[in-house]
């Protein structure tokens, strides 16, 4: 009974809506799965996915280029896309429980800009490495700078936050926003010494994109990500009882501190794994939680899992819409969000003066 009336936490203002949740969840597979069918399917190839699976039913064999199109460069990009918009929605998702503030997200606390740090580095001074270990790591080099970025930039904010055992969110705050800056003045004196090449590399990466998605840059992502959804039914009531602050959460049973543990170490996996396959993707965990709440109010037990099919589905969206608006060329995904998700941003604030001039 430790999380006793946790969950209804939300719902004494608003009304019980738990019901239009679990129907919102089956409306988002069903969105998701006509979005990764539409993925598959366009292209600039000319390759068609509905004739490739008439050839299949009626026994013909696919053609050596449908295969490559289709399960080679297609299908990686599609499920690369979906679990890029999960883990940065739902990471969006827990940093507002976490920090009790809408307008939180995942880049709040430095997380992306330490993934994006250890890009740069490894984009710039790639090049310093001993020719067999930068061999051996070839395109790994910049995704796993990445993370690494990420999860140090982690490590250190959390070390300056905690103390006696206890990990203040208004210092990780703060911290977050200094260390941000930090890693954002250290990029822009190695931007300064980078050469044509790599200007242009810095540039498209900062875009966002999973137009280089593969197989073995997904595999590689994905399980940190996965590690991070499955903590989904274990923190969603410890951030119910966080909404009514952490002396009455810590009264009602909740283990606050490993609450705030679990969320920032699901948060810095994520992120880190979604920003080194994908490059800088903004504006998703702020755009697909918000968008949720105002549907099935503000109890994680739904939130969560709902953030993590709208994602998906919304960066797929972006990712069809980056394919089609300049086709045979593509723009860059973070160029669709900033475009959604810019006028989004705004149009909270202004639902949310309130907050902003606390």
């Amino acid at each position: 009974m430790a999380y006793a009336g946790v969950s209804s936490v939300a719902d004494t203002t608003e009304g019980d809506r738990s019901q239009t949740a679990h129907r919102l969840t089956y409306v988002l597979l069903g969105v998701l799965a006509v979005a990764m069918l539409a993925s598959l399917a366009i292209g600039a190839s000319g390759t068609s996915l509905w004739q490739a699976l008439w050839d299949v039913a009626r026994g013909a064999e696919l053609s050596l280029r449908d295969r490559v199109v289709l399960f080679d460069i297609r299908l990686p990009r599609t499920l690369m896309a979906a679990a890029v918009g999960a883990a940065l929605a739902v990471s969006g998702a827990m940093m507002q429980g976490l920090f009790r503030n809408p307008l939180a997200d995942p880049g709040l606390i430095g997380v992306s800009a330490g993934a994006g740090f250890g890009a740069i580095v490894a984009i710039v001074l790639g090049g310093m490495l001993p020719l067999a270990l930068s061999d051996a790591l070839g395109y790994y080099l910049v995704p796993l700078a990445a993370f690494l970025g990420s999860w140090a930039t982690t490590l250190i904010l959390y070390r300056v936050s905690t103390r006696k055992g206890r990990t203040s969110v208004a210092t990780m705050l703060l911290a977050g926003i200094g260390l941000g800056a930090l890693t954002g003045a250290v990029s822009g004196i190695l931007i300064y010494i980078a050469d044509d090449a790599q200007l242009r590399t810095l540039t498209f990466w900062g875009m966002g994109s999973v137009a280089g998605a593969t197989w073995s840059k997904f595999w590689t992502a994905v399980p940190l990500i996965a590690v991070a959804m499955l903590t989904i039914p274990f923190i969603a009531k410890g951030l119910n009882g966080l909404a009514l602050g952490e002396a009455a959460a810590s009264h009602m049973g909740i283990d606050v501190q490993r609450t705030k543990n679990v969320a920032i170490l699901a948060v810095a996996a994520a992120v880190g794994a979604a920003v080194a396959a994908s490059g800088g993707i903004g504006f998703v965990g702020i755009v697909v939680p918000h968008l949720l709440r105002l549907a099935v109010g503000p109890d994680h037990t739904y939130l969560l899992r709902n953030s993590a099919l709208l994602g998906a589905a919304l960066l797929l969206v972006a990712d069809i819409i980056s394919r089609m608006i300049i086709a045979p060329a593509e723009l860059p995904i973070g160029i669709i969000m900033a475009v959604i998700g810019g006028p989004f941003f705004l149009w909270i604030l202004l639902r949310r003066r309130g907050i902003v001039d606390m």
